[in-house]
């Protein structure tokens, strides 16, 4: 599992699927969002969690395409699922390898990020928690979407509209859960049912991940 982890994390940065075109979306979101709402501080601290979360989801979409499909185009994919390695192993190591590149760099960032949308100081922890425990739903079920769609030609645009749907949860308990602390309100709720999304998906997803593997692989 380590050696797919490691292969997997080099074919994300030199296939130019990795970290760093996430984190340049992420970036441009947070910069043009003063310039459509208004440079107001009052604004941009009242919907900073929103836009982060947002963006921090979009741009965790923007390399789901790429889980499998190196994979799928030079034929290691039907070997991997014939490896030793559980097929439902390899789909977590995929998503893993895809929050390592693209939901952990974005949880680092930020709280950075956060500062160019006047997000309230006593936010920057929540929002840095909210995303810690949110982001690996994400990867998990952007994997899932993934495994639904490999091999489809244009299957990009499918995969959004498979994918998005499954998010919603997550944005919404990541955002309140950032609306809360900037409000020094109680964030334990909200925060415990995005790491149930997270530990759920986690659970189960890599079997419905691998089951869709063997059924478009056949």
């Amino acid at each position: 599992m380590i050696a797919l982890l490691l292969r997997d994390l080099r074919l994300a940065v030199r296939a130019g699927g990795g970290f760093g075109l996430g984190l340049a979306f992420f970036l441009i979101v947070v910069v043009l969002v003063p310039f459509g709402v208004g440079s107001e501080t009052a604004v941009l601290s009242r919907i900073a969690p929103g836009i982060l979360w947002v963006a921090a989801l979009l741009a965790s979409l923007l390399t789901l395409d790429r889980v499998f499909a190196l994979d799928y185009e030079d034929g290691a994919l039907p070997l991997l699922l014939t490896a030793p390695l559980p097929a439902e192993g390899v789909t977590l190591v995929k998503a893993l390898a895809h929050w390592m590149t693209s939901g952990l760099p974005l949880t680092l960032a930020a709280p950075v990020l956060g500062i160019l949308l006047n997000i309230e100081p006593a936010a920057i922890m929540p929002l840095f928690l909210s995303l810690l425990i949110g982001t690996p739903a994400l990867s998990m079920i952007g994997t899932f979407g993934a495994a639904l769609t490999v091999g489809l030609r244009r299957g990009g645009l499918l995969l959004s509209l498979l994918v998005l749907p499954m998010y919603v949860p997550t944005l919404i308990f990541g955002a309140e859960a950032v609306a809360r602390g900037a409000a020094e309100l109680s964030m334990q709720v909200p925060l415990l049912l995005l790491a149930g999304l997270t530990a759920g998906s986690i659970a189960l997803l890599p079997l419905a991940a691998a089951a869709a593997l063997r059924v478009n692989l056949r």
